[in-house]
């Protein structure tokens, strides 16, 4: 196995027992050689027959306790072997040539310090409900319009790559964040390393977004919970106040008047799709940064 082509592709997967066949048969299947690059599941304390697919499959299984996607994915690279890390996520499903255009991007790369890694596109799969259809047509994953967010850019953890040594000098994912934890990681990667790090358009994994409004709501509550961790945390760059959080709650008021608003086809998904996300995402929000006792924690 070259050193320069090693990948370990890293799975955080809890109670996935419905979906993880599908990510692990399109893992396994990968036009990238074989013996360049190891599969690792990493069960988070799952119910469920999440560890008993992953075994069928003859991938390498690590069990732990539950603790959330941060602590897996954490577990999942410092077990690896790989100079590469590449993330995707239980619910997902690579395209074939996922590995092999996340290596040919950063080979691409000439500059003098070694590359830092490389995110790919990420559509949704089978996106047939509106809360589905509404994470699509909005971008929601959308890696290269978050990577160039001005401030925070970052990569959607379906669908990312780094250099496992980078991963290491900044000791992986912080495990105390709820979510934006890949935020979180990119900003102290790119703060340390020198090195770029690339948008792959032809890296595609296939992500099943959340079918009902019920349980989209729950992922935007916790998307908001982690923006709040992320803005405590990032206190001498983020500035917050009340008449921010007022602010923010009639930016939300507005969105809900919009929703209400006469609108065709894509544009009334988008608007009343915008209100739903904006509005759990404060109540999220609210839920952490006005909260002594989960602010203490920190």
């Amino acid at each position: 196995m070259s050193a320069e082509l090693c990948v370990s592709v890293v799975v955080p997967a809890y109670n996935s027992a419905a979906t993880l066949g599908d990510c692990l048969r399109a893992l396994t299947s990968q036009s990238l050689p074989r013996e360049q690059f190891e599969v690792i599941v990493v069960d988070d304390g799952s119910t469920d027959d999440t560890a008993a697919i992953a075994h069928r499959y003859g991938v390498r299984v690590i069990g732990q306790i539950n603790a959330g996607a941060a602590s897996a994915r954490n577990a999942g690279w410092r077990a690896a072997v790989g100079c590469w890390i590449a993330f995707t996520d239980a619910d997902c499903v690579p395209a074939r040539g996922w590995l092999r255009a996340l290596l040919a991007a950063v080979r691409a790369e000439t500059g003098v310090a070694m590359p830092l890694g490389a995110a790919g596109a990420t559509i949704g799969l089978a996106s047939t409900t509106p809360a589905a259809r509404f994470v699509d047509v909005t971008g929601g994953l959308d890696a290269q319009r978050h990577l160039t967010h001005p401030r925070f850019p970052f990569a959607p953890s379906a669908n990312m790559m780094y250099r496992r040594d980078a991963l290491a000098a900044v000791n992986g994912f912080d495990e105390r964040y709820r979510t934006y934890e890949a935020c979180d990681l990119h900003g102290r990667l790119i703060r340390a390393d020198a090195g770029r790090f690339t948008f792959a358009p032809a890296a595609v994994v296939l992500h099943r977004h959340r079918a009902s409004w019920k349980a989209y709501w729950r992922q935007q509550v916790a998307y908001g919970f982690g923006l709040a961790q992320f803005t405590h945390h990032r206190s001498s760059e983020i500035r917050w106040s009340i008449g921010h959080e007022l602010g923010a709650w009639g930016g939300t008021a507005k969105a809900g008047i919009r929703a209400l608003g006469p609108a065709r086809g894509d544009e009334r998904l988008a608007r009343r799709g915008t209100f739903v996300k904006q509005l759990a995402q404060r109540i999220g929000f609210c839920s952490f940064y006005w909260n002594p006792a989960e602010r203490a924690k920190w």
